[in-house]
């Protein structure tokens, strides 16, 4: 089955708003493990505007599951994932500006780039995904940079869902099938909701992981978390069967 990875960013906004330390990241990160997923991701941003350096330090001393640590490789960014070893980590092409992640990478314009970043981080051991646009030679292109793993844009499909589901869904097959083809594992994040994630997870069926924040947080207010953690394992489980 997919396995769920919960970007736990939002967590980190709310806690920012006040000061403090409300509500806990860590603490939080752990129930949500207890709660299923079996995964965290985390996206620092230089601005610290939510996760924190600091905050990744203390959750890789007590996540059990995966860590997947986001961002685009910057200097300081390269440093912590070095420094902190995560299970995997995610290049993302992000402006230091950006209010979240709106493209993938051109894994051929900026090839060299990514092979000197993907040979130092597989070197210590760390699983290097891509973060992609559904487009095959995007895909093709990160074999090319070294990378284990591409990390599909689903912002796009979230979008089109609703009006026609299987053109949304189109080229994230296709590009799905591109990924196998050429021996990458394949993860996927941005916009999955309860909504979309089982057709999603029924027509990409070898999907390794996907990765939610904001609506399954969004969702928790709601349902509260635990049980919304249990409901999108549902949607993955839902879409084997």
């Amino acid at each position: 089955m997919t396995k769920l990875s919960v970007n736990v960013n939002k967590i980190a906004v709310l806690r920012n708003s006040r000061g403090g330390n409300v509500p806990d990241v860590v603490r939080t990160s752990l129930d949500i493990e207890r709660f299923g997923a079996e995964g965290i991701t985390v996206h620092p941003r230089p601005d610290a505007r939510h996760i924190r350096y600091s905050d990744v330090r203390d959750l890789k001393a007590v996540i059990a599951t995966e860590l997947n640590i986001e961002g685009n490789p910057i200097p300081s960014f390269i440093d912590l994932v070095m420094e902190v070893k995560p299970a995997q980590v995610t290049l993302v092409p992000d402006a230091e500006d950006a209010i979240t992640s709106n493209a993938g990478w051109d894994t051929i314009r900026h090839r060299s780039f990514l092979q000197d970043v993907c040979g130092r981080f597989n070197e210590a051991g760390i699983r290097t995904s891509i973060f992609v646009d559904p487009v095959v030679e995007m895909v093709e292109g990160a074999v090319e940079c070294g990378a284990q793993r591409v990390e599909l844009y689903t912002e796009a499909y979230a979008a089109g869902y609703k009006a026609d589901r299987e053109a949304a869904i189109a080229p994230y097959v296709e590009a799905a099938e591109a990924a196998r083809r050429v021996g990458l594992g394949l993860n996927a994040g941005h916009d999955l909701s309860l909504e979309n994630l089982t057709y999603f997870a029924e027509r990409i069926s070898w999907c390794d992981e996907v990765s939610i924040g904001h609506a399954l947080i969004a969702d928790a207010l709601y349902y509260g978390l635990e049980n919304t953690v249990q409901l999108y394992r549902r949607c993955l489980a839902a879409a084997k069967n």
